[in-house]
């Protein structure tokens, strides 16, 4: 209220000075005296107004001097100085930033490339230009896309879901590998990391590699041993009772060799990004009631084994991978459960989702071992895995084969009480009932019609 007061006193000053004139010389003066005062007020502020706006159209006003004023216009000019004087601090320290962030960044043995919410580019530094095959003073404000032209890629940037990353073999230069990874910030815009893991994929290639070839090198050998320890146990020459044993400890180790070189050779063939799926329509009904048999004669009685079909829809896949997934997941239910113990499998839909699950009565698993059951030959208990026979590598297989089929795996488990293996499919592979029969309806009009 003071400061209206104060911004009021030239013209209260006015008021009483044309008084004054009244009194003195008559109304007339007095009007003429106050009417020329008032248009000297105005012209006073018009010409303030007009220097402000002849600054504020500079370019670089920031950079010009603040127009000299007089009255209340000093105070104004004087207050919008020290805002010009913060913001080219504030500008000045802003570009400092930048400019160190430019620099680490162009240090950094990744390539960055800073989008803009049109994921377009804002700046990039000299990795990143070799490893996409940009250059910042050419394409800044182009959209990545229109650069880097892989079809996964553009995928990957039109799903939004950035928590992993894409490999990439880069065109432009034949033999490169890259990871790529998007990292959203501050509001729409986007860090996209890429890192070249040529090497890295070379020396994965070769482990890959190595692994298929000994493992393939070392079925045959196998074969033969186990089929020569086979006959001997069978021999009805051998009389002594340390012979018998040593045979039958014999066969047991190199079956379970035997076993440990077939998963081997079934996970090289997952990993292997030449080997595609082959997809197919899976009647889950045929395959849960195989798994069941399969089930029951592993068990052999000890266990009492339920299965429940809620849904008859049938699920789009590779019928051999997954028979070996839930397989796993089943004979892992049956080794850790004490004779007697219940175990329950079951496929149903939940939410348009395919839901497989095996839960069982068995030993359970610590809660410190769940995030790592998927690692290759990671055991809870060595001395428990060898007794029942495990490889080491069953839920690694799982793993592989649902990433393979868009899945997921769910571990639920508590020690002495059992463990719930929950798999769920994504609506997406499911075939529904309906249509699953009448596809079935016209693959046996077509048998029908080929018979002669």
């Amino acid at each position: 209220m003071a400061d209206i007061w104060e911004r009021s006193s030239g013209i209260v000053y006015v008021i009483l000075a044309a008084a004054l004139v009244w009194l003195i010389f008559g109304a007339m003066k007095a009007l003429i005296f106050s009417t020329l005062a008032l248009l000297w007020m105005v012209f006073h502020h018009v010409r303030h107004i007009v220097l402000l706006e002849r600054w504020l159209l500079r370019s670089d006003h920031t950079q010009a001097s603040i127009p000299a004023g007089s009255g209340a216009w000093d105070d104004v000019f004087a207050h919008l100085a020290r805002y010009v004087r913060q913001h080219s601090q504030s500008r000045e320290m802003l570009s400092l930033a930048l400019e160190r962030m430019q620099s680490v960044t162009a240090a950094m043995p990744d390539g960055i490339v800073i989008l803009d919410e049109q994921d377009r580019i804002e700046w990039c530094n000299r990795v990143a230009e070799q490893h996409l095959g940009i250059h910042l003073s050419l394409d800044m404000g182009q959209q990545i896309t229109y650069l880097v032209r892989q079809i996964p890629f553009v995928e990957y940037l039109a799903a939004r879901k950035f928590s992993n990353p894409l490999i990439l073999k880069q065109t432009r230069q034949q033999g490169l590998i890259l990871s790529l990874q998007l990292v959203p910030y501050s509001f729409n815009q986007k860090l996209l990391i890429s890192r070249d893991i040529t090497r890295f994929e070379k020396l994965e290639t070769m482990r890959r590699d190595f692994i298929a070839n000994v493992s393939h090198e070392l079925r045959t050998p196998l074969t033969v041993i186990n089929g020569f320890l086979e006959t001997l146990s069978d021999d009805t020459s051998v009389n002594s009772d340390f012979n018998k044993r040593a045979l039958l400890l014999m066969t047991e180790q190199a079956t379970r060799m035997q076993r440990l070189v077939e998963d081997l050779l079934i996970l090289s063939r997952l990993e292997d990004a030449q080997n595609k799926i082959k997809e197919q329509s899976i009647d889950m009904s045929s395959l849960m009631h195989k798994l069941l048999l399969d089930a029951e004669s592993l068990s052999a009685g000890r266990h009492h084994i339920q299965l429940d079909v809620v849904t008859h829809d049938q699920l789009l896949g590779s019928e051999e991978e997954l028979r070996s997934a839930f397989g796993n997941l089943i004979s892992n239910a049956i080794r850790y459960t004490p004779d007697k113990g219940e175990i329950s499998v079951r496929w149903e839909k939940r939410a348009g989702q395919g839901i497989f699950s095996v839960q069982d009565s068995g030993i359970g698993i610590g809660s410190e071992h769940i995030p790592r059951l998927t690692e290759r030959f990671y055991r809870v208990d060595n001395s428990r895995s060898r007794e029942t026979g495990g490889t080491g590598l069953g839920l690694a297989i799982v793993k592989h084969v649902l990433s393979r089929h868009d899945a997921r795996l769910e571990i639920k488990s508590q020690v002495g009480k059992g463990s719930l293996f929950t798999i769920t499919f994504p609506a997406k592979r499911l075939v529904l009932e309906q249509v699953a029969e009448c596809q079935h309806r016209i693959l046996n009009d077509q048998e029908s019609s080929m018979t002669p």
